[in-house]
């Protein structure tokens, strides 16, 4: 029997423009079997989604995951918290990192591993201010320009 080899990338496109990731972990995300068939099917966005601290565990917050249209009374909630799956020890340096003035934990993307297991990217970030972020567009301006020239447009 052949896997299907349809690769789910779920990218948060506003992070790197909004935020300056200083580093990133990959989770384990835990889920209802209605869930995991609609990221299978590409129906989820984090957009506006962030990640806090409930006591000692750490849950995603604001994701949303389409209800499966096969779903029937059992379908999931889309915008409910959602735990993710760390060592102790990622959570208490992670714990520690937030409570530092300006620091909060985003996810970056969400994608399906070669085991078949949903996995999201978080990267501990810092906001930029309205200034950085005119900075950064001026960069990737100049070099798709670069790039352009390069290719003889």
């Amino acid at each position: 029997m052949e896997k299907n080899n349809n690769v789910i990338n779920i990218k948060n496109k506003r992070a790197e423009h909004e935020y300056f990731l200083l580093d990133t972990l990959t989770a384990g995300i835990v889920l209802t079997g209605t869930e995991i068939k609609s990221i299978r099917n590409g129906k989820a966005s984090l957009a506006d989604s962030y990640c806090t601290f409930k006591e000692h565990e750490l849950f995603v917050v604001g994701m949303h995951i389409a209800e499966y249209d096969k779903g029937t009374y059992n379908n999931h909630d889309p915008k409910r918290d959602r735990k993710l799956l760390l060592t102790a020890r990622e959570l208490r340096k992670l714990k520690n990192k937030v409570q530092e003035k300006g620091l909060t934990i985003i996810p970056t993307l969400l994608y399906i591993n070669e085991k078949g297991l949903a996995k999201l990217d978080i990267a501990l970030a810092r906001g930029k201010h309205y200034y950085d972020k005119r900075e950064t567009l001026k960069s990737k301006d100049s070099k798709r320009d670069i790039e352009k020239q390069l290719k003889g447009y």
